[in-house]
């Protein structure tokens, strides 16, 4: 079984714990002054986003590079040698990676709050570099390995695609104070395209590979369902972004078919994944997983709808969308919010509650003593009240984009930060939990 035997090699090629969790320390502080932007925003601004400086575009981007990029860096740091026995690199190398990230998210952020020029140059420029050094660790790696197609498929799209954000994200910063860009809600939608599907999304695919067969003590996903999976998604993911830089609605509409379809095949695999495990019951934490499985299918339709719409009746359109985005242009929000709350950002906090107590398990005992049961890392009180509120806040902020009520969002953005605050308690609960174990299993001098 796939979970059985990663698990019995994993113990010689972990990483030293305060690498990985370096960025998941981060990506949990991050999470709440994510939440704290956006509801500083105001329910308006979310509600009627569609770019521009202040804070809820510093706000997502909180969640996306300091929330999203984090722990899928952490992940794949320590998941990748053990998957495919092959060395990322020295220890350092990843601290580094750390150390250009978390101070250029900050301050990118920051930047994008306050409209500053040196903080959105400075700190997109270390965030540059940081992906660019997390881009080649990952594709060194990728070179030497033959046995993990199912994963490394996506990566590979995932690592593509991270290129292309890199190029039209640093454009749209620099057109914030040049405005030489003809077509800015063009490259800004093809921009979040290829940031949430291509680089995000297929991340959550691949690794899902490794995850969710790991956890569940099942057998490894087979590849020939997989690369079908791939091959749709990628496919899907180069037609949509061709579609919005041409103004090509029928080549949006196909891509997105082709995505849903991606989607939908993926989630066939995963329940098989499940049906066959060893561990039959699931955990709390695939409560947020089943949520974000259901959503990833339904954000792509809600985007199809707004293509369909203007094809039935063009309205009004904003300076410098294509015709093809013109129609109900107020619903794009709606489809980012379900794709970067409700399908990456739900997932990726089901992974963190789950692979923090396991990385910890793992690590325990290393001086002689006994290995940590993970229950009794794990309180379960934080980890409901953020599932609580997460959805709260996920249902709440979408109602309110349908029925075009700021306070909505606004209060949907508050009861959000409320359960990011719940999870950072779980994080500090349980290393108060591991450090009183090791302690206990230190022997006297």
């Amino acid at each position: 079984m796939f979970g059985g035997a990663f698990i019995s090699g994993a113990a010689d090629r972990l990483l030293p714990p305060s690498i990985p969790y370096r960025f998941f320390a981060t990506a949990i502080v991050l999470h709440m002054f994510g939440w704290l932007a956006l509801a500083l925003g105001g329910g308006d601004s979310l509600l009627h986003f569609q770019g521009g400086m202040g804070a809820t575009l510093a706000g997502l981007h909180l969640f996306t590079l300091g929330v999203l990029v984090m722990t899928v860096a952490g992940a794949a740091f320590q998941l990748l040698p053990v998957a495919t026995r092959q060395s990322l690199g020295p220890p350092w190398v990843c601290v580094l990676t750390w150390a250009l990230l978390a101070p250029g998210v900050v301050i990118l952020a920051a930047g994008m709050a306050w409209g500053s020029t040196w903080a959105l140059m400075g700190g997109g420029s270390l965030v540059l570099s940081g992906l660019g050094l997390f881009a080649a660790l990952v594709g060194r790696t990728l070179l030497n390995v033959s046995d993990l197609p199912s994963v490394t498929r996506h990566v590979w799209i995932a690592l593509g695609a991270l290129g292309l954000v890199v190029v039209l994200g640093m454009l749209l910063v620099v057109d914030t104070f040049q405005g030489f860009l003809p077509q800015r809600q063009t490259l800004a939608v093809a921009h979040m395209i290829l940031g949430g599907y291509g680089v995000m999304g297929n991340l959550i695919l691949g690794f899902s590979y490794i995850l969710v067969p790991l956890f569940v003590l099942a057998a490894p996903v087979p590849d020939n369902k997989a690369k079908y999976v791939a091959l749709l998604t990628g496919s899907g993911l180069v037609a949509a972004v061709a579609g919005v830089l041409f103004d090509g609605p029928l080549l949006i509409l196909a891509g997105g078919a082709a995505g849903v379809a991606g989607l939908i095949l993926h989630l066939l695999v995963m329940r098989a994944v499940l049906a066959g495990r060893m561990r039959k019951k699931l955990e709390p934490f695939f409560r947020m997983i089943f949520l974000a499985w259901g959503i990833a299918p339904l954000g792509i339709l809600v985007g199809m709808g707004v293509v369909l719409g203007n094809l039935w009746g063009r309205g009004s359109t904003g300076e410098g969308a294509p015709a093809s985005l013109s129609f109900g242009l107020f619903f794009l929000p709606l489809w980012g919010w379900l794709l970067l709350v409700g399908w990456l950002l739900s997932f990726v906090m089901a992974v963190l509650q789950r692979i923090m107590p396991f990385l910890a398990s793992m690590h325990s005992g290393a001086r002689g003593g006994k290995p940590v049961l993970l229950s009794r890392l794990i309180a379960p009180l934080p980890l409901t009240l953020h599932a609580i509120c997460h959805g709260g806040a996920l249902l709440l902020v979408a109602v309110g984009m349908l029925a075009q009520e700021a306070l909505a969002v606004s209060l949907g953005c508050w009861i959000g930060g409320a359960g990011s605050i719940a999870f950072a308690a779980f994080a500090i609960e349980l290393t108060r939990r591991y450090r009183a174990h090791e302690r206990a299993q230190t022997p006297p001098p």
